[in-house]
């Protein structure tokens, strides 16, 4: 028998709008999970995201209150895609209001908000899903079964970078991400934090970490009208100060003993989208590049002894769920799709009452790692990333 859940979206941002797509999509990728979605409301406070909701992205209503969707009967399942400083009370309304939630990272401006709203779910019995959509890529997830598996031999090192122009020009309009009390740290949550989950869900826990920080463009003028996600947008003559991090470098210490390094940028002028992980053990290695999001470069030396040099694998339905959206190697997934098997993984949690997606704790764990990177940045001294004892899933 089908299970109906009707869902809410807060906020219809570029990544609200996301997960519609990927709610829209489960049907039909994921026809044994056997359920039917409604798409109840949506929430934002933008009269042309709330026309937007009903007219084109297929909700039944819409309201400028996010706490009207909560409190709405219909809606069984949230998602919470609104700016960092919004996400703890929206979190935390959602606990109060029982309703599991799948959340955007970084879910909140600070280690303790994070925390905060694990726990608060946890204690109330509560699935959730975080938007760590990189560690969903077929590529990505044939790269943790060799490494798992031991094909590379003991792992000694990794690397990683997130590099991104999105930031790269000097009128680009002060939001809210550049801002301490709104957004907490700059490119280190909001791009590094998926570095620090990729790299753990691919060989454990990060101990600790040492770490430099620069801000490259230190004012910006003010957006004069409100944008999608990244959108060009006109902007003041005047500038304002940037009060958090460009560009991040990090050494880390593994809990089993690996080493790593990771570098990230939002003003890099060149590369567009370059988040690159790369994994080294004594028997082999991989490297792993979003903008070739559907390759994944093996070297097994016992596979390889006579022409030593990378293999470039092309997903295929042998790996992770790309059979779900491609028929065989040589097509391409997207971001989209990744955000489609989030929202399956979501579902599925919140269906069977297992915590399956990435979860909150992933979140905080994540978060946990940004904090101690941008401490270490401040002071020049190595610090300990604290464990997180909440339901982590990245080494299950």
């Amino acid at each position: 028998m089908s299970k109906d859940l009707g869902v809410g979206v807060i906020s219809l941002g570029w990544m609200g709008r996301l997960h519609t797509r990927g709610y829209k999509q489960v049907a039909e990728r994921y026809p044994e999970l056997d359920v039917r979605l409604r798409l109840v409301s949506a929430a934002d406070p933008v009269q042309r995201n709330l026309d937007d909701a009903t007219r084109s992205l297929g909700f039944e209503r819409a309201t400028a209150d996010y706490r009207e969707l909560l409190a709405d009967p219909e809606v069984d399942v949230v998602s919470i895609c609104g700016p960092n400083y919004l996400h703890q009370e929206m979190a935390l309304a959602a606990v109060q209001a029982g309703k599991p939630f799948w959340i955007e990272k970084p879910m909140g401006v600070s280690a303790a908000q994070s925390k905060e709203i694990t726990q608060a779910a946890e204690a109330a019995g509560l699935v959730t899903a975080s938007g760590f959509n990189y560690r969903h890529t077929p590529a990505v997830e044939h790269a943790r079964d060799l490494i798992r598996g031991g094909r590379l031999g003991r792992i000694t090192n990794v690397r990683c970078w997130l590099i991104a122009d999105y930031a790269s020009s000097p009128q680009g309009p002060l939001t809210w991400r550049y801002s301490k009390e709104l957004a907490g740290s700059g490119v280190f949550g909001d791009l590094l934090s998926h570095g620090f989950d990729l790299a753990q869900y691919l060989v454990g826990r990060i101990a600790s970490v040492s770490a430099m920080s620069g801000t490259f463009i230190p004012e910006r003028p003010k957006a004069l009208e409100q944008g999608i996600g990244h959108a060009a947008v006109a902007v003041t003559q005047e500038t304002y100060p940037v009060e958090n991090e460009d560009y991040g470098a990090v050494l880390a210490r593994f809990d089993s003993g690996v080493l790593g390094t990771f570098e990230t940028s939002r003003v890099a002028v060149g590369p567009r989208a370059e988040y690159v992980i790369e994994v080294y053990g004594t028997q082999g290695s991989v490297r792993w590049n979003y903008e070739y999001m559907n390759h994944l470069d093996v070297l097994i030396a016992a596979d390889n002894a006579h022409h030593h040099g990378y293999t470039r694998v092309m997903a295929d339905a042998t790996h992770g769920d790309f059979g779900r959206f491609q028929p065989g190697p040589g097509q391409g997934m997207s971001f989209d799709d990744q955000k489609t098997i989030e929202a399956k993984l979501f579902l599925e949690s919140v269906l069977t009452g297992e915590q399956l997606a990435p979860s909150a704790a992933d979140a905080w764990a994540a978060a946990e790692c940004d904090e101690a990177a941008v401490a270490s940045a401040a002071d020049g001294a190595w610090h300990d990333v604290p464990t997180v004892p909440g339901r982590t899933t990245y080494d299950r």
